[in-house]
């Protein structure tokens, strides 16, 4: 049997590091580092979403500012407010929730947060930094997963990973990741040709392709460790549950290694976001 990733455990850790660096950071400047977090509009999975962030940034020992916007918001007044944001020097970190209602370019936005400020890691200057190997602000999800796997596998070198899913918010960040670590890497996507037979070749797989439990038993090597990002709402038997990229049944007899859903992947997301937030406060004082 697998062994199962605790990744609640592992950003619980995470957080108590981020708490004891705000606290530093404290004694040192008489500041706390600022996270603002920008909801625009009523849906229900970022409400979700913005609510267990600001929980964990205020346990992690950080300010959470919280600006609530109408789902009717113009591109102008989401602009004017970024803008405000990244001249408040009290606001080290600022995450703009996604997605956003349709009338407002989220590519505009996400290129308006000031990249010292930018803790989700999109920011094309932030991307650029991943992609040569010096970036500080790292996208959130991807970081996660990597701290996972070198907590349950250690050095990574030399293994063989594959991606699947090419987005610019998990699929292609964790492959640079990944490269950085050392690691043999393949991407696989919707155009792929046997892709199957690619990530039976794998000694990691990380499934980020928003489908729920597309990979099974015949996609994974026995003795592979398997990162299931995907969180697919679905309804069993009249009641709401949530499913992973992955058959976890089906998978995990064979796995050395797997991460639950929920339970898995979704915590280190928040747990990075406050270290991202605490690296850009350290790393905005000290300059």
């Amino acid at each position: 049997m697998a062994h199962i990733i605790d990744g609640k455990q592992i950003a619980a850790d995470l957080v108590a590091d981020v708490a004891a660096g705000a606290q530093a950071i404290y004694a040192a400047h008489g500041v706390k580092p600022g996270l603002a977090v920008v909801l625009v509009g009523e849906d229900p999975a970022s409400q979700v979403y913005v609510r267990n962030k600001v929980a964990r940034a205020t346990e992690a020992g950080l300010n959470s500012i919280e600006h609530k916007l109408p789902v009717d918001t113009t591109q102008a007044t989401l602009n004017a407010l970024v803008d405000e944001l990244n001249n408040d020097p009290a606001v080290h970190g600022i995450l703009v929730q996604l997605p956003l209602p349709a009338q407002l370019n989220e590519e505009e936005i996400i290129a308006r947060i000031a990249p010292h400020k930018d803790v989700d890691g999109f920011h094309p200057v932030n991307v650029g930094e991943l992609v040569v190997g010096n970036a500080s602000l790292v996208p959130c999800t991807p970081q996660g997963c990597l701290i996972m796997l070198q907590k349950t596998l250690g050095d990574l070198s030399g293994k063989h990973a594959v991606v699947i899913g090419r987005s610019n918010i998990v699929g292609k960040p964790m492959a640079m990741l990944l490269l950085h670590a050392n690691c043999t890497v393949t991407i696989v996507h919707s155009r792929t040709r046997n892709a199957e037979a690619l990530c039976k070749e794998a000694d990691i797989v990380v499934a980020a392709v928003g489908r729920a439990e597309m990979v099974d038993a015949a996609w994974i090597k026995p003795g592979a460790t398997v990162i299931d990002v995907g969180i697919n709402v679905t309804e069993i038997d009249g009641k709401r549950k949530l499913l992973g990229d992955v058959n976890f049944a089906d998978v995990e007899p064979l796995a050395y290694a797997i991460t639950p859903v929920p339970g898995g992947v979704g915590p280190m997301t928040i747990a990075c976001l406050m270290n991202n937030t605490l690296i850009a406060a350290r790393n905005q004082l000290a300059g």
